[in-house]
């Protein structure tokens, strides 16, 4: 199967702000063989994004972050979540600088050589938003405080913790985000070889 198998019947705009919603009406191949009858989809478009997990190989600290998410809220849970330093990649940035620019902003944290660990759809069904996923080496000593953008209402506590400490937050329920988890779990895999300098691969 490929998007030459979709016929795409008609397609609306409902929604154009921030973000898009676009409603498809289309039918497309079955595996049997044939076509569907035609139905709707209703897709949630939005740019791509980075996430970033700033690692010290040498005390083996991560540095984690916490701050206000208003959809929490409908689903009646407290808003402050913790999670990873993340943005959008709304400029001519690749991946990789949009980590590292949003370490900064958001962490007060520079960055040396940033792996990519994987891009991934973290909701396809609804949405057609590209998460790049790297881990970024630092220095965690002065790392912490508040940070984030006044202009787009960011307050943003930075915090290190000891990547044990951290990985444990995920069975405590204390971490929920798609993107702190996947990269906490590939950290845990791959972390003994990283606290060796020559296995760090600066990737876009």
């Amino acid at each position: 199967m490929n998007k030459e198998d979709v016929i795409i019947l008609d397609q609306q705009t409902l929604y154009d702000d921030r973000y898009k919603l676009i409603r498809y009406t289309l039918k497309h191949k079955l595996f049997q063989g044939g076509f569907t009858q035609p139905f709707q989809r209703d897709v949630f478009a939005r740019l791509s994004s980075t996430a970033i997990l700033p690692y010290d190989p040498a005390r083996d600290e991560v540095v984690l972050i916490e701050q206000f998410r208003a959809p929490m809220l409908s689903l009646g849970e407290h808003p402050w979540l913790m999670e990873i330093v993340a943005g959008v990649c709304d400029t001519n940035e690749s991946p990789r600088e949009v980590a590292i620019r949003e370490a900064q902003e958001e962490a007060g944290c520079s960055i040396g050589a940033a792996h990519l660990i994987c891009e991934y759809l973290p909701s396809p069904g609804v949405c057609n938003e590209v998460v790049y996923l790297f881990c970024g080496k630092t220095d965690t000593q002065n790392i912490g405080g508040i940070h984030g953008l006044t202009e787009e209402n960011e307050n943003i506590r930075a915090c290190v913790v000891p990547f044990e400490e951290a990985f444990g937050f995920i069975a405590q329920g204390r971490i929920k985000t798609s993107p702190a988890i996947l990269a906490l779990q590939w950290l845990k895999l791959n972390r003994t070889n990283l606290r060796k300098d020559e296995q760090w691969v600066d990737q876009t």
